[in-house]
């Protein structure tokens, strides 16, 4: 949402409060299913989270939205160097070890936004 001064901010009603918790339920689906869909899921939801980022500015979905494109963007760096490095077999390590944090940021935001816990989007683990 963008602030101009004087202008009043408006937070998101309700009903759209709904819409972008299962919203953002169908995003982290979306990063579950990653691992068998070659990456396209993940691509899919990381646009849609872009899309939708304004939209959940002031609610407690924005957290989620944040922890979600920050898990891809690391993931993806994580990824790329396991990739690199897969040719001096170190690779295969680091490319576990980035699918298991991958996994653990999934299942950690996943269970926070069904308790409905806050969630600190800029934490590591």
């Amino acid at each position: 949402m963008e602030e101009r001064p004087g202008m009043p901010v408006s937070y998101p009603s309700p009903e759209a409060r709904g819409d972008l918790r299962t919203l953002t339920h169908i995003l982290y689906g979306l990063f579950a299913v990653h691992w068998f869909t070659g990456g396209l899921s993940i691509v899919v939801a990381v646009i849609i989270a872009y899309l939708k980022r304004d939209d959940a500015a002031g609610t407690p979905y924005e957290a989620h939205i944040t922890w979600l494109i920050r898990s891809f963007w690391f993931g993806l760096l994580g990824y790329v160097i396991g990739a690199a490095l897969v040719y001096v077999i170190i690779g295969v390590v680091v490319l576990a070890a980035v699918s298991i944090w991958m996994l653990y940021r999934v299942v950690k935001g996943w269970l926070y936004l069904y308790e409905n816990k806050p969630l600190e989007p800029r934490a590591w683990v």
